[in-house]
This record gives C-alpha cells, structure tokens and sequence, in this order.
C-alpha cells in the first residue's frame, strides 16, 4: 500500500469507526469516497450539541449514499471528541489535517473554532458550517470558512428589539467567560446602545462548569427585568431554576447555541416561558419545504434521530456540503468545493435561503424566536 493510503488506515483507527456512516466504512478506496472531518464535543457537560448535529448530518449523508452519493463518491464523516475544549480542538484538526481529510465540517463552538482557525487557514483546508454565530469567525473575511447559521449579533439585535418593544430596558446578560461568552455580550451590548442603553447588569460561569451561583447573586440584586443568557444548556439550566429560588421574575432569553431540546430537557416544568432564538425553521411544524424534507428523511430512517433545532441545522448542512459538490463536478478538489459553495443561491435549498458569493461565506441571517413550554416542547 503506498503512503497515503497507509496515512488513511492509521486515521480510520483515530477516528474509531465511531462517527463513519453507517454501511460505508473507510475501507473504499479514496476515489469512491469523500471524508469530512469533524472536531466537536460528544462527550461531557456539551455532549449534545455535538452528538445531535451530527445524527441531522448523517441523516441526510446515509440516505444520500444510499442513492450513490454524490458522484459516485460517498460522504463520510469522521469524528474527534474535543469536549468542547480548545486545546483539544486543535489537536484534532492537526490531525485531519495531517491524514488529508477533504474538509472540515460542523465544528461546535466558538473557543474550540478559533482554536483551529489558524490551523485551517495555514492548511487551506475548508470548513463549512462551524455551529457559531461569533464574529471573530467571521470579519476579517476568510476564504476557507462558510456559514450556514446566523450570527450572535443578528440573534442578539432581534431579542433586544422585542424586549424593548415591550418596554423592557434594564437588560442583564449571563455569559460564558470566553470568547463565546464575550461574542454575545457584544453583540447584546451593541444592540442596546442603537438604543442608548447598556446593560444593566453582568456576570459569567466558566466553560464546561455549572458553579452558578456568584452569577445568580449578582443578577439577582441587579434588579433586571430580562436577562440573556449566552451558555450551555447545563449552566443555563442551572443559572434558571437557581435565580427562580432566589427570587428573581424576570424572563430569561438564549441565544441558539444554548442547545434548544438539551435545555428544554435538563429544565423540565421549569423551562415554561423561557425565550430561546433560532437560527433555523422550526423542526416541529412543517410549513417550510426544508422542514417536511427532514422529518420525511427521520421517518424512511426508521425514526432514529429526534427531530430538532440541533439535528435539523446538521441536516441542513450536509444539504450544504452535497450542494457544494455537485457544483464542484465529476472530480471535486478542495478549491473546486469553495468554489462550488460560492455558486450555491436561494433555490438550491428551499425555505431556507442559503446565498453565498466571492467575497461573502455568511450564507443565512434567519433569525426568529420561541420558547419553551415547559412540557418538553418548543413553540415559535
């Protein structure tokens, strides 16, 4: 076997066999396969931004390959757990890109991005559909990077025009301290001042933890008629049901990478009335074309993968990729895929408008919001 070939054994025994679509293992030959290597958190307290991704991804590149893929070529994604930890992250990526990975694909979470941000770029390796909305991801321009979601100051901008279209103005925010927690309360923090206002309170929780309770003090005696918070579902969660003991009765608004279903899980009862933007169609109610597509897709796959905000924005993006190949032609490379995204326009993926061009990766600035029943439900 020459050189590549044994580089491509020893990252198939990396990855584990773990995350590869299921019926297509890495055993086909480098021609009849495309590998996209993904570095998220599958494991511990932000496990499931990660695993419910990547089950709306696979969704749609199971039954893709089913049909032939595209090309000829199957999708394959390959998996590294990076416990939504930057050094970890980096580490990954190193190593996709050391086995030759196609692209990467569906990385979870602004610090642990960034982290291989640099290393990408170096690699000029692509990645599509980082689950962020930070800036820093975004300006200056980079070439190699498309998104498929919003970004936090678009989700921020809507929550606070509804809040202070209610009347609401003394506006805290609960953030993660680091560069995902200072991106919302950026963007929280520009909002408000196109309104002459800033915020009126502030406090953070460490990455990865749920030691809430200096933050719940500090809000609490803030006196704040809202708070947004810019977390995990775990710290979140736990920042809610502790402010509600403690007093508080305000409303509580996340941004989208809270993880909508993991939130509304880990609250329970509790949830009721919480405010969550979306930067996706709802996965429950199927008046979008892209919406019936997935939850017809869920159902010819036997059930499986539960339908929701997560796991639909991983279908959407594999949509996405497969799009970005086919533009790409019979024998897709790496500057032929960039290439091939930056054709992609509104009609490739009906009820929800992906555009992109030359000099623009920010494919979509959907934004809506909704809210938790308090039942496990979500309505919008």
């Amino acid at each position: 076997m020459d050189a590549k070939g044994t580089s491509r054994r020893r990252f198939v025994a990396r990855a584990g066999g773990a995350a590869l679509v299921a019926g297509f293992g890495l055993a086909h030959a480098q021609s009849e396969k495309i590998v996209l290597g993904q570095s998220a958190a599958f494991t511990g307290p932000s496990a499931q931004l990660g695993l419910q991704f990547n089950a709306g991804a696979r969704l749609y590149f199971d039954q893709l390959n089913a049909q032939g893929g595209v090309g000829r070529r199957l999708i394959e994604i390959a998996r590294l757990d990076d416990g939504y930890e930057p050094d970890r992250c980096a580490e990954n990526t190193r190593k996709f890109i050391a086995d030759d990975v196609f692209a990467l694909f569906g990385y979870i979470g602004t610090p642990t991005t960034l982290a291989a941000l640099p290393l990408l770029t170096q690699a000029r390796i692509p990645l599509l559909a980082p689950f962020t909305g930070a800036m820093a991801l975004r300006e200056p321009f980079n070439r190699n990077v498309f998104h498929v979601r919003a970004s936090y100051n678009d989700e921020t901008a809507l929550i606070v025009r509804q809040l202070t279209g209610l009347g609401i103005t003394r506006i805290g925010v609960f953030h993660q301290n680091d560069s995902y927690g200072k991106a919302g309360l950026d963007g929280v923090t520009l909002a408000l001042a196109a309104q002459n206002l800033k915020p009126a309170g502030q406090a953070t929780v460490e990455r990865n933890s749920n030691d809430v309770a200096a933050a719940v003090k500090t809000l609490v005696a803030a006196q704040l008629q809202a708070i947004v918070l810019v977390s995990t579902y775990g710290s979140c969660a736990a920042f809610i049901r502790a402010a509600r003991a403690a007093g508080y009765g305000g409303t509580f608004y996340n941004v989208s990478f809270v993880g909508t279903q993991a939130l509304a899980d880990a609250l329970g009862k509790d949830g009721a009335g919480v405010v969550v933007s979306q930067v996706v169609p709802s996965p429950y109610q199927p008046s979008k074309p892209i919406t019936r597509e997935f939850l017809d897709a869920i159902r010819k796959g036997g059930g499986a993968v539960q339908p929701n905000y997560s796991s639909l924005e991983g279908y959407i993006a594999a949509r996405v990729c497969a799009e970005g190949l086919r533009q790409a032609g019979d024998k897709p490379t790496r500057e032929g895929f960039v290439r091939g995204l930056e054709a992609i326009s509104p009609q490739h993926l009906p009820g929800f408008p992906i555009t992109y061009g030359s000099a623009n990766h920010a494919g979509s600035k959907f934004v809506e919001i909704s809210m938790l029943t308090g039942d496990g439900g979500v309505r919008t």
